[in-house]
């Protein structure tokens, strides 16, 4: 597993070096399209993706559609599974096909099927709240830091550097391990350790835009910085941040079912996918399947989301629109 430190970083100075905004990417595009491009060929949402450059290539179509598969698997899954997943019976270490299991039991007679289907939940909701929770607090430093500027960027970002000066993974572990294994813990943990890599790439993108001419006549107009933050200079640095955010979305799976792996995430008897490769373990050569299932849907769902961020930044960088 790993912290992807060193890509989320060459990404952030990819994006960074953008000369133009998400805004102004979506009106260049709406541009094209009245000016007959693309007219006529579609008005589904699947056309209007295609129109923004989303989804062209087959590996991002794949990492879409799994990615969307897996978020419905995840929600509506446990409602059309009709198996417990925590109940214990005595038809353990069952095969593939077995009647009524159709990927066979655990050692403790649980329905394989049902675990993978549920175990979806917890290890979605982790990654996706501690993602959020990291864009709020990274967007937020950053957006403050590269529009103050002075003394007030020099102190954000030395406390940002400072928390990057630790890897990530040893951070996570330091602060679930000190606040106690379970779900709100990992999310905090998990989201305050990813943090400090948006604030970098927010604060590049808002010390770009306050440069600008329009934030410059918002302020000696009198705007109030809130006001400026907000309305004027979050919206022409969502693209990038979107982007970077779903590929940090990966780094929290993995962080996620990696803690439950080591007893800190998820806890028993709550299926999920980390937890699940942990206790499949002692069962690899036996029955490889309580290993390789939950592992394998935790790599695709990682390797999807790098896909689906690489994605939406090619759609959102303009030197791929010109």
């Amino acid at each position: 597993m790993s912290d992807g430190t060193g890509s989320a970083s060459g990404t952030a100075e990819a994006l960074a070096a953008a000369p133009a905004s998400g805004g102004a990417i979506r009106s260049a595009h709406r541009g094209k399209d009245r000016g007959g491009r693309g007219r006529g060929r579609g008005r589904g949402p699947v056309a209007k993706l295609r129109q923004l450059g989303i989804g062209t290539s087959w590996p991002a179509k794949v990492s879409w559609v799994f990615l969307i598969a897996i978020v419905l698997v995840a929600l509506v899954g446990p409602l059309l599974i009709s198996a417990d997943p925590v109940r214990q019976t005595s038809s353990a270490m069952l095969p593939f096909g077995s009647p009524g299991h159709l990927l066979g039991t655990d050692d403790l007679g649980r329905d394989e099927l049902a675990r993978l289907v549920h175990g979806a939940r917890p290890l979605l909701f982790v990654a996706f709240a501690s993602t959020a929770l990291a864009a709020v607090i990274g967007t937020g430093v950053g957006l403050l830091a590269g529009y103050a500027g002075g003394v007030v960027e020099q102190v954000l970002m030395r406390v940002v550097d400072l928390a990057l000066a630790f890897p990530s993974i040893l951070l996570v572990i330091l602060l679930v391990a000190a606040a106690g294994p379970g779900t709100t813990s990992l999310v905090v943990g998990v989201g305050v350790s990813l943090a400090p890599g948006l604030a970098r790439l927010a604060r590049a993108l808002a010390a770009r835009e306050t440069a600008r001419d329009y934030i410059v006549a918002a302020r000696l107009g009198g705007t109030r910085t809130p006001r400026v933050l907000v309305q004027e200079i979050l919206p022409n640095i969502a693209g990038p941040m979107v982007a970077q955010v779903v590929m940090t979305l990966s780094v929290a799976a993995g962080f996620a079912a990696g803690l439950s792996y080591l007893g800190l995430g998820i806890q028993p008897p709550t299926p999920d996918w980390g937890y699940m490769v942990q206790a499949g373990q002692e069962f690899l050569y036996s029955a490889p399947r309580l290993v390789v299932l939950p592992a394998t849907l935790t790599l695709l769902f990682v390797v999807a989301c790098n896909f689906v961020g690489d994605d939406l930044r090619d759609a959102l960088d303009p030197k791929g629109t010109v």
